[in-house]
């Protein structure tokens, strides 16, 4: 029987980038499926969980994120643009965002192909390996696109044509991420349980296997 369990994931969470190739490697190596329900971050969702948070909590968070690639073996840099557009002027997160909200509803796209972890896996690393610049420009996008085994012509046009219907779904996600049992991301959820947190990916297994978790049959 496949097990399945619901990935709540963020494209401007660093969490998010590290804990993805390990996703896939579980699901190829055992019977399992990844629902994918991409959300936005809470700076889009909840930008005042922000306001007036101790100089340490970003601080800390470098430093931890950076630690956590090193270990991973993983490249890691912050986002050049970030995927979230702040005005530094004032240091708030404005309503009208030019990346965010159509990366998340091609996220929405990929998972309902079939090809959702691939696709944050392509793109995050995109994002968040520090191997390119202005990852929004030219063809970047699109290639990690196709890497994904997805069609970034039909997707892109989609995702203009579909947004309303794509943001509803979005919402849902989020409704959906806090009725299990956390805010934030990458947060997996199986059988009503939640796993909040790049780290918990060995616990997830744990419990997977508590419940009949198999590998992955070869032909």
């Amino acid at each position: 029987m496949t097990l399945e369990y619901d990935l709540y994931w963020s494209f401007r969470s660093p969490y998010s980038y590290l804990i993805t190739p390990r996703l896939l490697e579980l699901e190829a190596g055992f019977d399992v499926r990844c629902r994918v329900r991409p959300v936005y971050p809470l700076a889009v969702r909840t930008p005042v969980f922000f306001e007036g948070r101790d100089p340490l909590w970003f601080s800390y968070l470098m430093l931890d994120t950076r630690r956590e690639a090193e270990i991973l073996g993983m490249p890691y840099r912050w986002p050049r643009p970030d995927p979230v557009y702040m005005d530094m002027a004032t240091g708030t997160y404005p309503a009208e965002q030019p990346h965010i909200h159509r990366l998340t509803r091609l996220g929405v796209l990929a998972a309902e192909a079939g090809r959702g972890l691939p696709f944050l896996k392509e793109v995050s690393a995109m994002i968040w390996s520090g191997q390119v610049d202005n990852w929004h420009e030219g063809d970047h996008l699109a290639e990690a696109t196709r890497r994904a085994g997805l069609d970034p012509d039909d997707l892109f046009a989609r995702v203009e044509t579909e947004a309303d219907r794509l943001h509803a779904v979005i919402e849902d996600n989020q409704d959906a991420q806090r009725a299990g049992g956390h805010y934030g991301v990458p947060m997996m959820v199986f059988n009503n349980e939640p796993f909040f947190g790049q780290d918990r990916v060995d616990t997830l297994r744990w419990r997977l296997e508590q419940q009949g978790l198999a590998p992955r049959k070869t032909t």
